[in-house]
């Protein structure tokens, strides 16, 4: 008889970065990072969706959130780019794509 522990884990999985989408938004965060416009992250991996947020200091709210959730992987695309204030500046099936999306954003400081 499994545990309760193993039961949930086994119903309910978690959505997490593989190690080639890690990879590829990290290549854009050190990118970032080195021009002085980001310094800090956070990951936050759930049942829904695993998020990769970005900072510009570390005690505020994210730039960004590159968000995959593959319930929607279907229909808009699992990945997505969601600004600070909820409005999604990308989303789609190519995280190259959605993550160029990152590049283009010139923010003021």
């Amino acid at each position: 008889m499994a545990s309760s522990a193993q039961s949930r884990s086994i119903t309910h999985p978690v959505v997490t970065f593989d190690r080639a989408e890690l990879d590829a938004i990290l290549a854009v965060y050190a990118r970032k990072v080195a021009a002085g416009e980001w310094r800090d992250y956070a990951l936050q991996m759930g049942r829904e969706k695993a998020v990769f947020a970005i900072f510009q200091r570390a005690s505020e709210y994210p730039l960004f959130r590159v968000e995959k959730c593959p319930r929607l992987a279907r229909r808009q695309g699992e990945y997505s780019v969601v600004l600070r204030s909820g409005v999604i500046l990308k989303r789609g099936h190519e995280l190259a794509r959605v993550l160029a999306a990152c590049e283009s954003v010139k923010l003021s400081h």
